[in-house]
């Protein structure tokens, strides 16, 4: 028997100027993402498409949603081998192709993590423990892209 978990949020087109979707420039492309007893999430298009660029757009949340995924599942790795992380930022990156038809999607995340280790015996392990993760991540492995890792390893206390 498989484990299974529901997600739910409520996403809000906050967008209509009084006129609905009358033409491609007659609303915004505003809108919320509430999940209960969490902070609201301002979203838009991207720039690009029209949107406000102060907000968070699904291109974005998409990245970010592979990168911490597969932090959380390298700590969580990390922990069960004895490799201590002292500190972990990812500068995590995405491409997505748009055809001539105007359909898009996502050829490659490149996951760029820097990690600090304890003791400089941990570096090997570290490192390797980056594919691990990208092989456990719920996200990744729900995607049909590339997701390329360009990790590195510091020793810091």
């Amino acid at each position: 028997m498989k484990n299974e978990y529901k997600y739910t949020a409520t996403i809000n087109w906050t967008g209509n100027k009084g006129e609905g979707t009358l033409n491609y420039k007659s609303y915004e492309r505003s809108y919320t993402i509430n999940i209960s007893d969490k902070p609201q999430i301002l979203g838009s298009s991207d720039v690009a498409f029209k949107g406000d660029g102060k907000k968070h757009n699904p291109e974005e949340l998409l990245v970010t949603a592979i990168a911490s995924c597969h932090m959380l599942w390298y700590l969580h790795l990390c922990s069960e081998e004895n490799v201590i992380i002292t500190a972990y930022k990812d500068a995590v990156s995405g491409v997505m192709e748009i055809d001539k038809k105007g359909k898009g999607c996502f050829s490659k995340v490149t996951l760029s993590p820097t990690v600090a280790v304890l003791e400089a015996s941990m570096k090997e392990k570290a490192i390797a423990l980056h594919e691990k993760a990208n092989e456990y991540c719920f996200i990744a492995n729900s995607v049909n892209f590339i997701i390329e890792h360009n990790p590195e390893c510091i020793v810091k206390s």
